[in-house]
């Protein structure tokens, strides 16, 4: 069994033990990021103790750096660290394939039938809890990552920047690590508790070599085999789109709605809507949105078998480069935190994604509890306000169930995602 790459004292005694937890993050990883991320905290920094706390923390502010779903990101990161490469593959296919075959599944339905009211009946109880849990690690997450008041004043502006002016995601990072690197570089010069190993260069060259390489392979193969051209524009465009959204689905939705709609008629407005809405349903990355796109972009071309080639050529190519990314990049990670300046800005970071999960959670909220949010803008500021007629009662109350079972008697994220979800269910037969 490979070496485990964690220096804490507790680590997966087995490798069963091992897919058994994170394929338990990948079924429950409902709620987009915050959701993703509170959980993934949950499991592997609380119950299990897999990961150390500031271990999870530089970690997950490298990942919010990085373009791409960094809750996705993140569980690499946690697989590679404690079983190396052949961990980080598992742990980020795990979290990825559950919902990519859920996804799959419901566009086929999508694109045969065109209605899927049911779905969201069926995950109403599951957005319930998702939202009790997005709070509840967003309190735990606060507590470890904003440890000065100037932690506190970058959370407070992030989450001002993001949620009421509408900043771009990556200038909030920027911003936030430049803060940190010039400004908090002597409250961090005692590193993180790390082991610092020297990183092999030559190594990462490689490993960045063998990334690059995968990532072509489908062009390879079509370029020899096919003459399906709709599959080497779906490879094209959403290769480009790996590389250039920062900050999530809502980021990528900002930079592909246009081209997708407008420019390759791919997807109506609509049914770029109606996909964001299912990726937020379903287990897995909100980014699971462009697998939508690319089954309904080869099926409107040639059927059945060309829809499902256009989703699996789109999750290739979204998702190879996250490992890449991952494995390129995580080795520095200690080295980073161990750098008064680095670390100063990996902190900055930290401080500034609990604003930004924060807006996410808001957001999430507001969108749970109200079938109607109008967003207003006054100058350079946005509010979004809900339509109170609109108040979903039944959310409401599942979600002060939700928060009663977990946050008082303190049960497990699978049994209270079971007991809303069916619920939800009996309610809705009422």
């Amino acid at each position: 069994m490979e070496k485990s790459l964690n220096n804490s004292q507790f680590a997966p005694e087995t490798f069963r033990e091992f897919f058994q937890i994170f394929l338990k993050v990948g079924l429950l990883s409902f709620g987009g990021p915050a959701a993703q991320i509170s959980m993934m905290h949950r499991i592997l920094v609380d119950e299990t103790k897999w990961l150390k706390e500031q271990q999870f923390l530089n970690a997950l502010s490298f990942c919010m750096f990085l373009p791409g779903p960094e809750a996705m990101q993140l569980a690499t990161y946690a697989g590679w660290r404690l079983k190396g490469v052949i961990g980080g593959l598992v742990a980020g296919l795990l979290f990825v394939m559950p919902g990519a075959l859920v996804m799959l599944a419901l566009a086929i339905i999508y694109a045969h039938f065109g209605n899927l009211s049911i779905i969201n009946t069926l995950f109403l109880g599951i957005k319930a809890a998702v939202l009790i849990i997005v709070i509840e690690a967003l309190m735990r997450v606060s507590n470890k990552a904003l440890k000065n008041k100037a932690s506190w004043v970058l959370a407070a502006a992030a989450f001002i920047g993001i949620f009421f002016l509408k900043l771009p995601y990556p200038l909030i990072v920027l911003l936030a690590a430049a803060y940190g690197f010039f400004f908090m570089a002597k409250e961090t010069e005692e590193a993180t508790e790390v082991n610092q190993k020297p990183v092999a260069h030559l190594k990462t060259i490689m490993t960045i070599a063998a990334g690059l390489s995968i990532w072509a392979l489908p062009f390879i193969i079509l370029s020899m085999t096919s003459s399906a051209s709709i599959l080497t524009d779906i490879g094209t465009f959403f290769s480009k789109l790996a590389i250039v959204t920062f900050g999530g689905a809502y980021a990528v939705l900002a930079y592909m709605g246009q081209d997708v709609v407008s420019q390759y008629g791919w997807l109506s407005p609509g049914q770029m809507m109606d996909g964001l809405g299912l990726a937020e349903t379903t287990p897995g990355p909100l980014i699971l949105v462009t697998e939508f796109v690319g089954f309904l972009a080869g099926f409107k071309e040639g059927g059945l078998w060309l829809g499902i080639s256009g989703a699996l050529m789109t999750l290739w190519v979204t998702f190879v480069p996250c490992f890449l990314w991952i494995f390129a990049g995580a080795p520095y990670i200690e080295w980073i935190s161990a750098q008064p300046r680095l670390s100063g800005a990996l902190n900055a970071i930290t401080a500034a994604v609990v604003g930004v999960i924060l807006n996410l959670s808001i957001w999430f909220g507001l969108h749970v509890f109200f079938v109607k949010v109008i967003p207003t803008s006054y100058g350079p500021v946005t509010l979004w306000q809900p339509d109170l007629s609109s108040l979903n009662w039944q959310v409401v109350a599942l979600s002060c169930l939700c928060g009663l079972l977990l946050l008082k008697f303190h049960w497990g994220i699978t049994r209270v995602l079971l007991t809303s979800a069916t619920v939800a269910f009996g309610l809705s037969l009422l």
